[in-house]
């Protein structure tokens, strides 16, 4: 179903068109406004037909690895190839197994449970599980199921507007939370909002590793360099063309400018910077994107490609699970997207990967794409949150 709405609120509000009117200590007033829209495409059912009609590069095949599995969201891949996938709604996590090796799961088996498990990560036989307030960990056992849940830490940050904590280890062994922003654009209370933490698993503490970040769900470490890359969801109600996604490469200690400033160092008129500062003083001292990428696609899971059954050129390269927008006139992302890297590691450019979850001329979709990992078997497996399905994206010519 389509949803068209235009109308004016103020900045304080979930508005179409926003005016935004903000005071600094010298009471001086600023004024903008912007024109946007809500367009929700029609969910449509993920039938077999449609599968077929995915468009890929030449030799990829795209199947159903499972489905009718409700919201899927984040994924996570043992070394033997089992499969874990949270539901967040639910509170769950479920095994998947492909114990025939057609490139299809025939065992299905709920292995965890508590409120609002979503982020995943496996390290040294273990299943590390976020929640919104709550971190866990939990042994792998031979058959796949999990020793009982052990919560490591129960004081994270309160959820708000972002409540999907992502996990990630880095290739020396430490733990990356992402923590979102509480709302679409405010000065937080709690500074690590709008995060990515580095946590210890020992649950002994954790620190603020970047800042500024409203909402890095998918971030992974270049295979060569070492060198951390997220992608962070953009401002909403700045119009259908801002703002941009960005991908960042994430430092230690960086500020990557939300709620003040973003892509380039544009100001948001709603959120003034702190201490009289001017934007163009504050953005200097932010770190800017690498890409931008078109606005409200919303970029949810990423992986780099190291596995051997791509073609060699793909070796490296990112892949990003554009989840899809909802706050513009005509749709974007519901696809899967290629970062290009070049041979310093840094990223060049964007390109279509796997696109056709958008129908009827883009009134209708039957896959909002979300978690991403790399399979055992070099395939890329890909979870779809509105349609229960869990897709695999194979390279089969010869």
């Amino acid at each position: 179903m389509m949803h068209l709405l235009r109308h004016t609120l103020t900045a304080a509000a979930l508005a179409t068109t926003l005016t935004a009117t903000a005071q600094n200590d010298y009471q001086k007033s600023v004024k903008a406004s912007y024109d946007g829209h809500i367009f929700k495409p029609e969910q449509v059912d993920p039938t077999d037909a449609r599968v077929a009609q995915l468009k890929a590069p030449p030799g990829f095949k795209i199947t159903k690895f499972a489905d009718k599995l409700e919201k899927p969201r984040m994924l996570a891949v043992a070394p033997n190839g089992d499969v874990y996938v949270s539901n967040r709604d639910k509170g769950t996590v479920t095994l998947l197994r492909d114990t025939n090796k057609d490139g299809k799961a025939d065992q299905t088996k709920q292995v965890a449970q508590a409120d609002n498990l979503h982020g995943l990560a496996i390290k040294d036989g273990k299943l590390y599980v976020a929640a919104i307030r709550d971190l866990y960990v939990a042994d792998i056992q031979k058959d796949g199921s999990l020793s009982p849940l052990k919560r490591l830490y129960n004081d994270l940050p309160d959820a708000g507007q972002h409540p999907n904590r992502t996990l990630n280890f880095a290739p020396d062994g430490t733990l990356y939370l992402s923590v979102g922003s509480t709302c679409n654009a405010c000065d937080e209370n709690n500074k690590e909002n709008a995060t990515l933490l580095q946590v210890k698993t020992d649950g002994s503490g954790r620190t603020v590793y970047a800042e500024g970040l409203r909402n890095t769900i998918g971030f992974g470490w270049h295979p060569r360099t070492g060198q951390l890359f997220g992608f962070d969801h953009g401002i909403d109600w700045l119009g259908d063309e801002q703002q941009h996604e960005e991908l960042n490469e994430i430092k230690k200690g960086g500020n990557y400018g939300w709620p003040f400033v973003f892509e380039d160092g544009k100001a948001n008129p709603a959120d003034e910077p702190p201490g009289g500062q001017t934007y163009e003083q504050y953005a200097a001292k932010t770190v800017k994107p690498k890409l931008l990428y078109k606005a409200h696609s919303a970029p949810l899971g990423m992986v780099f490609y190291n596995g051997k059954q791509f073609p060699q050129e793909y070796q490296n390269d990112a892949i990003v699970t554009m989840h899809g927008s909802w706050n513009r006139a005509e749709p974007s992302g519901y696809k899967l997207v290629r970062v290009h890297f070049n041979q310093q590691g840094q990223p060049e450019k964007f390109e279509d990967f796997v696109t056709g979850w958008l129908v009827d001329g883009d009134k209708a979709q039957f896959g909002r794409v979300c978690g991403i990992a790399q399979h055992a078997d070099g395939s890329i497996l890909v979870s779809d949150d509105a349609n229960g399905v869990i897709y695999r994206v194979a390279y089969a010519k010869k």
